[in-house]
């Protein structure tokens, strides 16, 4: 097999990344201590470091004064140095409503509003985005959660009717010519769960939500990274056997047996595929009453030394504004994917 080379501007942007990843995550540094960190040599630190300072993406500090010799001069990520807009749109007991948040480029929260519309579709979004956009300084990237199946930008089975079909990635990305990421809204609320657990290892984690009058939704984090399938409708679980219609299936589910009957059946399923060490339970639907029901239900199937930890957790939008900023920030650096075919 032979060995796999990177051209010399692909290692070019993965050192630029690596030094400005160091940066943000130190603080402050000098060339000598990023080089420590990113095993680069200091001179090619310092290169990246000049260029990046006269960009503006970095700040370039006074030296602190020393005692002997000549100080080493100090550097800063400049967060300020652009802005990245994030939209939640949800839909919750027949409430329509986008949660915007505005962040620095390292995650810090610059203004953030709700709105409740009547309605939500492709013209409300584009006229949303178009006034934060305008109103905030060198916005760098869009990022968009969907309670529905997203893929290739492309909306799926959509809580929000009007957005089903819609090619919302292409279209704002002409658009706006900026960096845009539509994310499936349970995709995002596992991943900002699992970043907020702060594991010290890869971990497989996974969230199902049971909202009033929509169906079920999951999400799922296998070995440190989402998992959402071919066509983005991993976590449809709406869609497992259960031997009833679909409209059976939301009748039942507003009743306190079906529902523990049917959370019963989609945890077990969700256990015996891809073996979590925690589900979160999320929704209008479950209460803390009945989580020993769905314990103790699952445990009828799954041996308990298989069994996950499970938790009831109805207000998620920490978590989902949690994994939407950071997938829209993520968006802005350089990625270097080497598959190897065997």
């Amino acid at each position: 097999m032979e060995p796999v080379t990177h051209n010399t501007i692909q290692v070019k942007k993965m050192n630029v990344e690596l030094v400005k990843n160091t940066l943000k995550a130190q603080g402050i540094g000098t060339k000598a201590s990023i080089a420590s960190l990113t095993k680069l040599s200091v001179a090619t630190c310092g290169t990246i470091l000049n260029e990046l300072v006269a960009s503006g993406e970095v700040i370039e500090l006074e030296p602190e004064e020393s005692s002997g010799g000549r100080p080493a001069k100090p550097y800063k990520y400049n967060a300020d140095f652009g802005s990245v807009v994030c939209l939640l749109v949800k839909t919750e007991g027949g409430i329509h409503s986008i949660h915007c948040r505005i962040v620095d480029l390292v995650g810090d929260v610059i203004r953030e509003e709700s709105k409740v519309l009547s309605h939500i579709d492709v013209d409300v979004l584009d006229e949303l985005i178009e006034k934060l956009v305008s109103e905030n300084r060198n916005v760098q990237a869009i990022g968009i959660g969907i309670p529905g199946v997203v893929h290739r930008g492309v909306i799926g089975v959509c809580d929000v009717p009007d957005l089903a079909g819609k090619p919302l990635g292409a279209y704002f990305e002409d658009k706006y010519e900026l960096s845009v990421t539509i994310e499936n809204d349970m995709n995002m609320t596992v991943y900002g769960f699992y970043l907020l657990q702060n594991f010290e290892e890869e971990k497989t984690f996974a969230i199902v939500t049971f909202p009033k009058n929509h169906f079920p939704g999951a999400g799922f984090i296998v070995d440190g990274r989402i998992l959402s399938g071919n066509t983005k409708f991993g976590g449809e679980v709406s869609f497992l056997p259960f031997g009833v219609s679909r409209e059976e299936q939301l009748q039942q589910l507003d009743t306190d047996e079906g529902f523990v009957r049917l959370a019963v059946h989609t945890l077990t399923s969700i256990i015996a595929i891809i073996n979590p060490v925690t589900i979160a339970i999320t929704g209008e639907l479950p209460h803390e009453s009945q989580l020993n029901n769905l314990y103790e239900g699952c445990l009828k199937d799954i041996p308990q030394k298989h069994m996950p930890e499970l938790f009831i957790q109805r207000d998620t939008q920490q978590e989902y504004m949690k994994g939407l900023v950071t997938a829209t920030l993520e968006s802005l650096t350089y990625r270097l994917q080497l598959i190897e075919k065997r």
